[in-house]
């Protein structure tokens, strides 16, 4: 059954090897049983049915419960440790969070995040042939609600393809909200958005078969670089493919801003091998160097309206839910 921690715990940089502390800690305070916000409705048709892949009835099942009891959490300060850590390493302080042993029953394979002082630039991911349907998220929001985002246009981050076999193995990419059922894909749950890397269709809050992308090419390949943007101001989710801008793939999600912390979530299934680029090196996709994209942006001033907070509030975990 999927589940979150509530106690504070410490995270290794990898998955199968000690070796120093995750940025996560603690637990999230509750959302309020909102409605999601509103987005615009894409021109493209809702596929009924995957192309190639369909998780099982059951899964979307549990799936729905699952949001049903346990509503998005509130946008939390990101604390002082954190933000040190930020400062000091920039973009190299994100990783992806490391799944828990009780996620070992579907998630199969290696997490190597960035170590505090080291050479190393981009998050190294693989995962074998017994991995089934899951979502690894960052450790860290790229777009933190309590923020201010004044002078910044968004957020972006790039996936590099090293070893994919569509449709026998594949990336889902993109974005969503805690806490996410993480036996299903991103995109096909509520505050999530992904780009589905074996029928290049994307997905937002849509658990059938997703809906046509234009896109220049027929398949991804080894060595492909595939980035996911987020513009503030209009909501707008957009990809790259090696360095090109695609074509906007949603608008008005993610809105508003202050009411939700949104992560960098990737779907993974079977044999894969990744790297994930959060700006610790060069994008690909050259505007994504100016810092009004960079995700270490993110630590700015409080919004306006936003104050008595202490810094040291909880930060950003898993927290055991068990359903």
């Amino acid at each position: 059954m999927p589940w979150f921690s509530h106690k504070h715990h410490d995270d290794s940089s990898s998955s199968s090897a000690s070796s120093s502390k995750s940025l996560t800690s603690s637990f999230y305070p509750r959302y309020p049983d909102d409605a999601p916000p509103e987005w615009t409705i894409s021109e493209q048709k809702s596929h009924r049915w995957g192309r190639y892949n369909e998780a099982p009835e059951e899964e979307y099942d549990t799936a729905e419960a699952f949001c049903a009891q346990y509503p998005v959490f509130d946008p939390i300060i990101v604390p002082s440790h954190a933000i040190d850590r930020i400062k000091e390493d920039g973009g190299r302080a994100w990783g992806i969070e490391l799944p828990t042993a009780y996620d070992m029953q579907r998630f199969s394979g290696r997490i190597e995040n960035i170590s505090a002082g080291s050479k190393q630039t981009v998050v190294h991911v693989s995962t074998d042939k017994k991995c089934k349907d899951f979502c690894l998220m960052s450790n860290l929001p790229i777009m933190a609600g309590l923020y201010d985002t004044s002078g910044r246009t968004g957020v972006y981050y790039e996936v590099i393809i090293k070893k994919m076999n569509p449709p026998k193995s594949f990336l889902a990419i993109g974005t969503a909200c805690r806490p996410y059922p993480n036996y299903r894909l991103p995109g096909w749950n509520r505050h999530s958005a992904g780009l589905h890397l074996d029928d290049l269709r994307k997905f937002f809050e849509d658990p059938d078969g997703g809906r046509d992308y234009q896109v220049p090419f027929d398949r991804v390949r080894s060595g492909d670089i595939i980035g996911c943007g987020y513009i503030f101001a209009s909501g707008t989710l957009f990809y790259t493919w090696n360095g090109v801008r695609l074509s906007d793939a949603f608008h008005g999600i993610h809105l508003p801003r202050h009411a939700t912390d949104v992560f960098a979530a990737i779907g993974v299934e079977g044999e894969t091998e990744f790297d994930v680029n959060f700006g610790g090196d060069l994008f690909k996709w050259k505007e994504g160097n100016e810092w009004q994209w960079k995700v270490d942006g993110l630590t700015g001033r409080m919004s306006d309206g936003i104050g008595g907070f202490d810094e040291e509030l909880p930060a950003y975990t898993r927290t055991a839910i068990q359903v």
